[in-house]
């Protein structure tokens, strides 16, 4: 790696209304280098990135490119100034292939047909050079998720890049996916390629980065070395004190069968079974955990579980009660507290206010309302209280929650739900978005449920949290539960195969 520098963000300043997003922030990257850029959510790290490819328009700061001044105002400009940007979520169109979504747009259509051969063959010398074989005749859409980032990666490439820019490339992969893409990431910059890299995961940024800038509050608070740093000290950073990095000793003492499910089958709307006859049972004081890549049968599994997806066959008791139609109205009143993946589709009310999202459930209920009469005073306090205790960021409960971040309108979710104080705690993806302060907080409070009675059953694609908080661990592969192990690392290794589909031994 050399010590020259490629690229210098000066003095970079956005802000959004009510929000200063980037605050003055400088940051140095050197060629060939891999280097990490973390922070809390809202700490300004997408924002910048954002601003360097074009996506935003910063409001005073300067940009320095290999030694010159640029002025960036579009993707179109970042590609021609040679860097690439790998977005969280893939911009990839399912229905075509590999070759078409990587000239998707950069030719005029009666040129398409001429230019595609050329790309294919381009494709596979590229895939021959950086170890991203690939087949461009593939439809996207039928590619492994692995695959499908491989896609975006030389899509990159493809464009010709000296700068690519990664925004948590880890988090749909199974832990050997996410140990080859750190390898192949290690062989790009080893090339001369220089990567920025933003990720969430302490462990990733020891293991792969040279260096690691921290953002908090908008503003860059250190740049170290890695060898020279620990996952500690950038926890510190990041949030602005000592961050509880492992949970306590598990104390839970299963009690009675909170939730017991019988070869729970679940149909899409276009009739393809889901969820394959699934069986388990949490107990009360008990947390279980389901590991697996996403799509593969999690969502729709507590969808069924919450009354939101009808059950095709099979069974269902919870508290005894067996399911069958319910609402959701009706399962919450049997004591099930739901944290959805999708919060903008099931969890928020987009348009209304904070303190409103906070008492969806219950809004009718005293104190909350007398006589079919909203008492907004008290909608307000208590929306204060959450606000207060889950550190949200916002300038009024007041305003709509669609001018919340993505991380603080998940926080309001997680603070409602963990305070209904449940009979059975459904989680799926709670800390997705949050920040690792917030995340820490998240973790202990659902333990906390747990040994105050209640069951809780945790989905969650990322492993580490699995390990944080599961007595148990069932793994979901196609719609089918494949294993069950204790939360013990030294089997992350069949934990990534049985992921991946292979069955766990008898």
């Amino acid at each position: 790696m050399s010590d020259d520098v490629i690229l210098r963000m000066e003095n970079m300043v956005k802000t959004f209304p009510g929000v200063v997003a980037n605050a003055g922030i400088n940051l140095e990257v050197r060629r060939g280098e891999i280097h990490c850029l973390l922070g809390e959510n809202g700490a300004g790290k997408t924002v910048l990135m954002s601003t360097l490819y074009g996506l935003y328009h910063a409001d005073a700061g300067s940009i320095i490119y290999k030694g010159q001044p640029v002025q960036i105002r579009s993707p179109k400009d970042a590609i021609r100034q040679r860097i690439g940007m790998v977005h969280q979520h893939f911009m990839l169109v399912p229905t075509l292939t590999v070759a078409e979504n990587l000239i998707l747009g950069q030719y005029r259509y009666w040129q398409r047909l001429s230019q595609m051969e050329r790309a294919k063959a381009e494709i596979r010398r590229l895939g021959e050079e950086f170890g991203l074989r690939i087949d461009p005749d593939a439809v996207v859409g039928r590619l492994s998720v692995g695959e499908q980032q491989r896609v975006e990666i030389l899509k990159a490439l493809y464009h010709g890049i000296d700068l690519l820019i990664l925004d948590e490339p880890t988090a749909v992969l199974t832990p050997q996916e996410t140990s080859q893409l750190l390898g192949f990431l290690r062989e790009l910059a080893d090339k001369g390629l220089t990567i920025i890299f933003i990720t969430h995961k302490l462990e990733e940024v020891m293991q792969v980065s040279d260096r690691v800038t921290v953002l908090r509050d908008g503003k860059d608070v250190a740049t170290l070395n890695t060898a020279e740093t620990s996952p500690r000290e950038l926890a510190r950073l990041m949030v602005g004190r000592d961050v509880l990095m492992e949970m306590p000793e598990r104390q839970g003492e299963p009690g009675e069968v909170v939730l017991a499910v019988q070869d729970l089958c679940v149909e899409n709307e276009r009739g393809l079974r889901v969820v394959d006859g699934v069986s388990f049972e949490v107990r009360e004081r008990e947390i279980v955990g389901i590991a697996g890549v996403a799509g593969n049968g999690q969502s729709e599994l507590a969808l069924a579980l919450a009354g939101l997806m009808p059950i095709h066959s099979g069974e269902v008791r919870l508290n005894g009660q067996v399911l069958r139609e319910w609402t959701p109205r009706q399962v919450s009143q049997l004591g099930l507290a739901h944290v959805p993946e999708d919060r903008h589709g099931m969890a928020i009310i987009l348009p209304f206010s904070v303190s409103n999202n906070f008492v969806i459930h219950s809004f009718g209920d005293e104190p909350f309302s007398r006589h079919g009469f909203l008492n907004f005073s008290r909608i307000r306090e208590y929306a204060q209280r959450l606000v207060r205790e889950y550190d949200v960021r916002l300038v009024s409960v007041d305003d709509p929650i669609s001018s919340l971040s993505g991380g603080n309108q998940q926080k309001v979710v997680v603070a409602r739900e963990l305070n209904r104080e449940p009979r059975l705690l459904l989680v799926n993806q709670p800390t997705r978005g949050i920040d690792i302060g917030a995340t820490e907080f998240v973790r202990q409070r659902i333990l906390a449920q747990r040994d105050r009675g209640s069951a809780v059953l945790l989905i969650s694609t990322e492993l580490e949290e699995i390990f944080h908080l599961s007595d148990r661990i069932l793994v979901m592969y196609e719609g089918k539960i494949v294993g069950e192990v204790p939360p013990d690392r030294s089997l992350l290794d069949k934990i990534g195969l049985m992921m991946a589909g292979h069955r766990a031994e008898a």
